[in-house]
Parts: C-alpha cells; structure tokens; sequence
C-alpha cells in the first residue's frame, strides 16, 4: 500500500475506487445531459449547465489518475485506510504542496469541463 506523499499521492485503494465510481456517475449525467439537450434543443444559456456533471467528472478522473483528492487536499488530511478514516497532514510544508497540488488540479479541471462544454455547444448551434 502507497505511503502519503505531500504534493503527490494522499488517498489508497478505497479512496481511489470511491472517486472513480463518481467519475463513472458524472459519465453518465454528462451523457445523459448531451442527450437531453440533443433533443430538447433548448435556446439560450442552459446548454451550459452540462459543464457540472462534466466537471464532477473531470475532477474525479483526475483525482482516480494522480490519486489525489482535491478535498483531502486542501482540508490538510489524507487517508490510505477504510473509507473515512483520515489521517492530519501536520508539517505545514506539507500541507502547502498538498494545497498547491489541489488548486493545480480543480484548475485544470474547471478548464477541462469548460472545453468539453465549448464542444457541446459548438456541436448543439
């Protein structure tokens, strides 16, 4: 079993197959979503709205690769046991990385899903 590493690994298996679920989960709402407004043909801004569950699942795609969590993260704590048993990151060094790594990765996420709906768009004019 991995060891935490600061800036670079803070969740083991469990964490790891409970992320990749919620990539699976968001997956599917990201589908549904593409096919809903493929239907509905709605007019205006709502084409947007399919940016959260591609969100949701560009976090979670990124957190499963890097077996980070952003929220661990930036909460200071990681976990490498049973689901919910989280351990304090105490070095404050440490815990910077853990921070910078987090806000590293909701960024290029919040870029991913904002690409994938700039697609979504352009494919639904």
């Amino acid at each position: 079993m991995p060891d935490y590493i600061a800036g670079s690994c803070n969740i083991g298996g469990p964490e790891v197959q409970r992320r990749k679920k919620a990539g699976y989960f968001g997956l599917f709402l990201s589908s549904a979503t593409f096919i809903f407004l493929s239907v509905a043909r709605p007019v205006g801004g709502v084409r947007v709205l399919i940016f959260f569950p591609l969100l949701l699942t560009s976090i979670s795609w990124f957190q499963t690769r890097n077996r980070f969590c952003l929220a661990f993260g930036l909460a200071g704590t990681f976990n490498f046991g049973d689901l919910g048993s989280l351990a304090k990151v105490s070095d404050p060094v440490d815990l910077r990385a853990d921070r910078s790594k987090a806000l590293g990765m909701l960024l290029k996420a919040i870029a991913t899903a904002a690409v994938g709906d700039g697609i979504v768009i352009w494919l639904l004019s």
